[in-house]
């Protein structure tokens, strides 16, 4: 690979606000594509195709001499780029991003989070969540492993979105990465003290049954810190029974239904 290919991958990174960005929404390695950027080293044939799928071209084209493929740029006028027509609501989610900035920042980290089952009402789920910052904005991955009672499969979900932190409330808006069948949504009271310890607020999605039922739920979030064992936090993660000793009670009784509640979720019914 000559390079031609350096110079064409740094074009179409310049139709985005930052390397950082392209890294993110492509889901590469920020120092490993830093390599190819500066011509060090060669993508293998997998990344190569996920990067000329991402910007929209053609592996030949991406290789072509540089002021040749800079015309083909042009005349596709860098369709995924910012220069071209604006995508709805882009400019409304990065005003968003801007009123958010600074000020979730002690809230980066690593938490368990807990809830009822949307599929199995009886039973809590403990996942692991991770929120983090590039400076722009912030994100956040779930990870969800479990198993229930008297099932042999093991169920993995990986959830991947935004979070917001918008007049005094923390918004989490992410989309499951693995079966691409969902979008939900977590609200958040904050902590005003110095150190964040647990998050409480609700948690809306849809069950995995057959019947696919929005549910509402409560949710508490209890902090990790910023440095754990992912792997050994993984293993904790599963389904757990309603007065499981492995729960804290405080938690046990946040997510539980209140006086005069018949169910700790809400599901939603068809007309």
């Amino acid at each position: 690979m000559n390079s031609n290919f350096s110079q064409n991958l740094r074009l179409l990174c310049s139709f985005y606000r930052s390397i950082a960005e392209v890294c993110r929404r492509m889901g590469v390695n920020r120092a490993q594509f830093n390599k190819y950027l500066n011509g060090d080293t060669r993508p293998s044939h997998y990344t190569l195709t996920k990067i000329c799928d991402f910007f929209g071209v053609e592996p030949h084209e991406i290789q072509m001499p540089h002021e040749q493929f800079a015309q083909i740029v042009r005349v596709r006028n860098a369709p995924d780029s910012d220069t071209a027509a604006p995508r709805p609501y882009r400019a409304d989610i990065e005003r968003l991003m801007r009123a958010s900035q600074g000020h979730a920042d002690k809230y980066l980290g690593y938490y368990f989070e807990y809830h009822y089952s949307m599929t199995f009402q009886d039973y809590i789920i403990r996942s692991l969540l991770r929120i983090e910052s590039d400076g722009e904005g912030y994100y956040f991955q779930r990870f969800e492993r479990m198993r229930y009672p008297d099932r042999e499969e093991w169920y993995k979900s990986r959830y991947r979105g935004m979070l917001f932190f918008l007049s005094e409330r923390i918004f989490l808006i992410g989309y499951e990465a693995l079966t691409h069948n969902e979008i939900a949504q977590t609200i958040l009271y904050p902590t005003y003290k110095s150190r964040v310890s647990y998050l409480s607020g609700l948690k809306l999605g849809v069950s995995a049954s057959d019947r696919r039922e929005p549910v509402c739920t409560k949710v508490v979030l209890e902090s990790l810190g910023r440095n754990i064992s992912v792997r050994s936090a993984l293993k904790l993660c599963g389904v757990f029974g309603p007065d499981s000793d492995e729960i804290n009670r405080n938690i046990r009784e946040n997510i539980r239904a209140a006086a005069g509640e018949t169910s700790p979720s809400f599901f939603a019914k068809p007309l």
